[in-house]
């Protein structure tokens, strides 16, 4: 499976670019393929995971084709908070087929409240497919995931981005939204 072959006319939604139009306050964030885990620790004092969930579950229908399914079957699906000093900035959704993780990803299994972040930028052997984004509304699974998990009220839509991480060519997709306490973070 290559990169190139995974986004579809289907994720047309997921845009290749955030809009234009975004606060320039978010861009950056949403822009910079490095590790997020990285960046937002180099802006605290005190950086946590703190983990929703990681079990089986249904992908949802637009993450599907990026993981080479057609039809519904299991994931592991792993959904955490990325906390700065105690402030939750991020909510991370993490989706890989159960089969990978008795080879390729089998350390993401055991991750517990370790970041996914520091796995996947400490391999060489992982490569990074093409970031999408995607403003969420009320209506998005995710945003509604973020939102709760987060106790905000009533934020309105949430950018979000997503991108499929490779590791012996076998894809990882991980979505991360965008919470508007990340803007309190040191520049």
């Amino acid at each position: 499976m290559t990169i190139r072959n995974m986004h579809s006319p289907r994720h047309e939604r997921w845009l290749p670019h955030p809009a234009l139009a975004e606060r320039a306050l978010i861009r950056p964030w949403l822009t910079d393929r490095g590790s997020l885990t990285a960046r937002i620790r180099a802006r605290c004092d005190r950086f946590e995971v703190q983990v929703l969930q990681q079990r089986l579950a249904l992908p949802l229908v637009d993450e599907r084709a990026l993981l080479g399914r057609v039809r519904p079957s299991s994931a592991l699906v792993r959904e955490v908070l990325l906390c700065a000093d105690g402030v939750p900035v991020v909510f991370a959704h993490s989706v890989v087929l159960p089969r990978h993780l008795r080879g390729a990803w089998h350390l993401v299994a055991g991750l517990g409240a370790r970041p996914l972040g520091a796995v996947l930028f400490a391999d060489a052997s992982v490569k990074r497919g093409r970031l999408h984004f995607k403003r969420l509304g009320p209506r998005d699974p995710r945003w509604q995931r973020a939102i709760g998990s987060a106790a905000l009220s009533s934020p309105g839509p949430l950018w979000a981005r997503r991108s499929v991480f490779l590791r012996r060519d076998l894809p990882l997709l991980v979505t991360e939204v965008f919470l508007p306490t990340i803007a309190s973070l040191k520049r």
